[in-house]
């Protein structure tokens, strides 16, 4: 294989495996946003029935007003991780995309590579139909050399 096409595909190859690990990190990332904002929602979830459950039973207004001032602060802390959990995932189509160029990229560069090989390869065919025509050529002109010096 030719030498800077090599290292062309070496190269590509790393860049290749980099944006292949950051979108790893990046999903990981994603996942665990994801994993946050349905804790929060969870909990939200879990402290509105406790409210509920609170007024069922009576309560008085300043535990009221408790309860709801928490639950506005997590309604605030869910769209907060949203918001979040939707950039990270934004971040993760990005690093898609790049390691889906960087695999394009790999590719081209492995089929100019498979073309240069197939070229070479058949540059040797060519090369050794042509020694072993220019030896049939040769041994039969000395069979007849032979042949009509035999007849002297």
């Amino acid at each position: 294989m030719n030498g800077p096409l090599n290292t062309l595909i070496e190269l590509a190859q790393k860049t290749c495996d980099s944006a292949g690990r950051n979108l790893a990190e990046e999903h990981q990332r994603s996942v665990q946003a994801s994993d946050q904002l349905a804790a929060l929602r969870q909990y939200r979830s879990e402290y509105a029935e406790r409210m509920q459950a609170a007024l069922r039973s009576g309560t008085d207004a300043a535990t009221l007003a408790n309860f709801r001032a928490f639950l506005q602060s997590l309604d605030q802390a869910i769209e907060r991780a949203r918001t979040g959990a939707e950039q990270q995932e934004k971040r993760v189509e990005g690093s898609r995309q790049q390691w889906r160029q960087e695999r394009q990229r790999l590719s081209s560069f492995d089929t100019l590579a498979n073309r240069q090989n197939q070229r070479e390869q058949q540059q040797d065919r060519r090369r050794e139909l042509l020694q072993n025509d220019e030896f049939t050529s040769n041994h039969s002109a000395r069979l007849r050399l032979q042949a009509e010096q035999a007849e002297l």
